[in-house]
């Protein structure tokens, strides 16, 4: 038997899967070129991501822990190992997923992409500080240049050569004048005047004082010029580095070898690069710690009606008058500021309002009556309402949560949300501090970085030359993967999946690493078709430079630029987990699928054969300025599908998510959300209710599920309540869950999956002995409906709990929505943690659509296609168009075209993302987009409606 050799992973040009069985994997063997793009396509559930994460980069994962020893390892925590047979030709694996990088409000555009820590590196170097009393420029001088200045200014001049040792502080100082006596000088100046020292010396202790040391008093000429440097030193040593001189007309003048501003006397320190992040306590501004923002009391909130007087719940926070401390103490602080608990709200005066809110520095007498004959009077400083209540919950151990409805977001009043401080925000480069730049749009910055070097003078070039050629290339890759409307200080969690995607993609791109497999989710999500050119182009960039990129993707551009394709199917769930096809573009058209037909043209999203007229009115935003809105007026025809469409950065989200949504949330449901700036909004009478389903992901743990999340399970559980058996046995609802004792099985607390720590090698999870996996005990699963118990209900497939309960109302129209948006192969029991995004968005979906709507409910959607194949896509459009059916308006925001072409309003916002969009170019039927010259949406659209693909 001739012994079989491992080719070496050089010669190998192929990665090899044997044997996936992941999720819903079946057995499946695949293989795919090394160093070449790879898309991995098919219908939602069909086992993409199973393959592509939970598979190839798992394995990798799980090879890189091996080579940590087994001390290591179990500190790190295992990896397990993915059921899969082998997987040959492997390489380093990075993924690049869709989950948003941080919620953390410190983290921003800047630090992700550490764009912004080069720049205060190039601040801190090269920065100019300019004093933020005078506006002049600072500067730093030696001892040398000191003599030099003082002789040509004050030559044949008598002066005081002094130390500032104490500046704007209180105190008696008795022990400083004790130590400069000993130290033998016979002369200070307090507060401008000249004093002998005397033993026992003191200032007024409850003064604010200046003290400087009189070192010298002398005339200045050059032939003094050793005296006048000795005596500049013995200064500038007492004095950390700065001296005083005056003349006798008492002018003052500044010297310091740091930074100083001769004139007003101010001093910076030298700055370092924390000197300019507002995540270290020296950048950072006082007042908001760095945030941008404070919260501060929502006098709106906490006085919502200003006819009702502080009696009869005039102040939100404390409801009605009751025989209680804090109303006692109110009581007293009307009596001392001459209003009454009886008296509306809305007349008292400005000064007695702003005690309330506020307090005061005087103390108030509040009595106390413990008896008829027993009265105490305490004397107290009342601080303001939210202090006494803060105070209040902090000696009850209550955590104030419910003080948070009465505060509202402001910006910074003292940085005006910069983050920094005055004096970090006074060092400039060529005119612009570094929040200036952090507020550009990353093509403006780049522009502006690319002429920099003109505008520096010699010693700063030398500095930045390697720090500039740093920043440029960083810019220059988000400029690539169409980032160029986003700013640095943009924070990470207002950031798409998509977006937060791409600058983690501009990242690696940077990092020039070669011979690594890159694993993408989806990273045309949220992305114009315009700039979906510019995506690719990146992408080949990274293959080019010697890398695999694997891609799961369901853009028909990016499935036809790949180099080879891998399509799972033949269907979702259960009824997926194959390859149906694979091999180049070219073939993959050719083959017998789904995806086929749709890249083809044999299978297509029919263009509408008429448009709906709606139910005429229309909903009227005027003036939206927000965000890089150029104060815009948008019409909404009410009762028809619109779409919301433009470049990447044009607007869209400002204008709905930020403007109009809050507005309508605001109206029905009292939300506290602040809109974006607008003027005037009309025809809110049309609509009775907003409903907004956005990308967040639906819960997290394995105890989620799509029937605990759209609701069903409580219904479920209602029905079980309500058998002869469980009333028979007193069972109420709780006995039906998995999350509280009771019914529950307790040995694997309803997980129905134990977890075998195994020290240093991966925890592993297997069936509770006790349960079988069931989740229950064994009484609660003898209760059944129908012949199923509780756990055989989790067990059951939606569309087999569609017939199973199609007599229950309530159950059933659940269930039968999550049906009908094409997730009939999950189980009802099926935990989230196992949902694809795709699937996560539309279970999410479901669960809105499963309300009762009322025919007048205007319903948000942002980017549903997310995750969707062709055919997801055609199944979602049809559940939309049933509801737009009943007279609801449906508003999507989009860059599908598949979606827009079946739109029957089109509002497009552009022309340019960033400062260079906020403009409504277009709003009517997609027929008459199609003729909008400044529009790129209309030059993509038109290729899609004569049902030919975009290249």
């Amino acid at each position: 038997m001739t012994e079989q050799m491992t080719p070496d992973l050089g010669e190998q040009n192929e990665i090899q899967v044997f044997g996936a069985r992941v999720h819903n994997l079946r057995d499946i063997d695949v293989s795919f070129p090394r160093n070449e793009l790879v898309v991995v396509t098919g219908l939602s559930g069909s086992g993409k991501s199973s393959l592509a994460f939970d598979t190839i980069y798992a394995e990798g994962q799980r090879r890189y822990m091996e080579t940590f020893s087994a001390y290591s390892r179990q500190f790190l925590g295992g990896m397990e190992r993915p059921d899969v047979d082998k997987i040959s030709g492997l390489s380093p694996v990075i993924s690049i997923e869709q989950k948003t990088t941080s919620k953390n409000p410190r983290s921003t555009v800047g630090t992700i992409t550490e764009v912004y820590d080069f720049m205060r590196l190039l601040f801190a170097r090269a920065g100019a500080a300019f004093s933020y009393v005078t506006g002049k420029r600072m500067e730093r001088m030696s001892e040398d240049q000191v003599v030099d200045r003082i002789i040509a200014q004050f030559e044949g001049q008598a002066v005081n050569v002094l130390a500032p040792v104490v500046k704007g502080r209180k105190g008696h100082y008795r022990e400083l004048f004790e130590q400069i006596r000993k130290q033998g000088y016979v002369k200070v100046r307090v507060d401008g005047e000249l004093l002998d020292i005397v033993p026992k010396m003191q200032a007024d202790r409850y003064k604010i004082h200046d003290i400087e040391m009189v070192v010298d008093r002398l005339m200045v000429s050059e032939k003094d010029r050793k005296r006048l440097y000795t005596s500049v030193m013995q200064a500038m040593k007492a004095a950390k580095g700065i001296i005083k001189i005056s003349d006798k007309a008492n002018n003052e003048h500044f010297y310091s070898r740091y930074l100083m501003d001769a004139e007003s006397g101010i001093s910076y320190d030298e700055p370092q690069p924390n000197t300019f992040s507002f995540n270290s306590p020296y950048g950072a501004c006082d007042r908001c710690g760095g945030l941008g923002y404070v919260y501060e009391i929502d006098r709106e909130a906490v006085m919502p009606d200003p006819k009702l007087s502080i009696m009869k719940g005039g102040l939100a926070p404390l409801g009605e008058y009751r025989d209680t401390w804090n109303f006692q103490v109110l009581k007293a602080v009307a009596k001392k500021y001459d209003f009454s608990l009886t008296t509306p709200i809305g007349k008292l005066t400005g000064e007695q309002l702003e005690v309330l809110m506020n307090g005061s520095e005087e103390e108030v007498t509040v009595p106390v009556s413990y008896s008829s004959w027993n009265t105490k009077d305490y004397k107290i400083t009342f601080e303001g309402l939210f202090k006494m209540l803060e105070d209040q919950n902090e000696r009850l151990g209550l955590n104030g949560q419910q003080l948070d409805d009465y505060r509202a977001q402001r910006v910074c009043p003292v940085c005006q949300g910069a983050r920094l401080k005055k004096e970090s925000l006074h060092f400039k480069i060529a005119g612009k501090n570094i929040h200036e730049l952090a507020t550009m749009d990353i093509s403006t910055l780049a522009t502006w970085f690319e002429n920099v070097e003109q505008r520096l003078d010699e010693r700063q070039q030398v500095i930045a030359r390697e720090i500039l050629k740093e920043i440029r290339s960083r810019l220059g890759f988000l400029l690539d993967v169409g980032l160029n409307y986003l700013t640095l200080d943009r924070t990470a969690k207002t950031l798409s999946g998509g977006e937060a995607q791409r600058i983690r993609l501009a990242t690696q791109i940077g990092s020039q690493l070669v011979n690594v497999l890159y694993i993408l989710d989806e990273p045309s999500i949220g992305l114009h078709q315009r700039d979906n050119e510019r995506l690719i182009k990146a992408l080949k960039n990274l293959r080019d430079i010697g890398n695999s990129v694997l891609v799961v993707e369901h853009d028909k551009d990016m499935i036809l630029h790949a180099d080879y394709v891998i399509d799972m199917g033949p269907a979702a769930g259960a009824h997926g987990g194959l390859v149906v096809a694979q091999g180049k573009p070219q073939a993959i058209k050719a083959a017998d699928t789904i995806t086929a037909a749709y890249l083809n043209g044999t299978k297509e999203i029919h263009v509408p054969d008429r448009r709906r007229p709606g139910i005429g009115h229309s909903l009227h935003l005027l003036g939206a300025s927000g965000n890089n809105l150029r104060d815009v007026t948008a019409e909404f025809p009410l009762g028809k599908l619109i779409l919301v469409t433009g470049v990447s950065g044009s607007g869209k989200s400002s204008l709905i998510t930020e403007t109009l949504y809050p507005i309508l949330n605001h109206h029905f449901f009292r939300a506290k959300k602040t809109p974006l700036t607008y003027k005037k909004v009309t025809g809110l009478e049309h609509i009775d209710k907003v409903i907004e389903i956005d990308q967040s992901p639906i819960g997290r743990t394995p105890r989620s599920n799509p029937s605990t999340y759209t609701g069903v399970f409580s219904d479920i559980r209602a029905l079980f309540v309500q058998l002869p058996e469980s009333k028979i046995r007193g069972y109420k609802p709780g006995r039906f869950s998995f999350n509280v004792k009771g019914g529950r099985c307790e040995t694997c607390q309803g997980a129905g999956m134990k977890v075998i720590e195994m020290n240093f090698l991966p925890d592993v999870q297997v069936p509770c002995e006790t349960c079988n996996g069931k989740r229950y005990n064994r009484e609660t699963l003898e209760v059944r409906y129908r012949g199923k118990s509780i756990s055989d209900v989790l067990d059951m497939r939606i569309d087999e709990a569609v017939a199973f309960f199609e007599n229950i109302p309530a159950i059933y129209r659940k269930i039968k929505t999550l049906q009908d948006v094409g997730l009939g192969y999950l189980t009802l029991g099926q935990s989230s943690v196992t949902l694809s995004g795709g699937e996560a968005q539309r279970v999410k979906l479901a669960t809105e659509l499963s309300k009762k709507d009322t025919g007048k409910t205007f319903y948000i959607l942002d980017e549903p296609t997310t995750g969707l194949h062709f055919e997801d896509v055609r199944v979602l459009l049809d559940v939309l168009d049933r509801l737009v059916d009943r007279g609801n308006t449906v508003l999507v925001i989009e860059h599908n075209l598949d979606v827009i072409k079946v739109a029957d309003w089109v509002i497009d916002l552009g022309p340019e993302g960033g400062a260079g969009g906020g403009y409504i170019l277009f709003s009517g039927t997609p027929e008459d987009l199609i003729k909008c010259e400044q529009s790129h949406t209309a030059r993509f659209l038109a290729t899609e409606m004569r049902g030919v693909g975009t290249f």
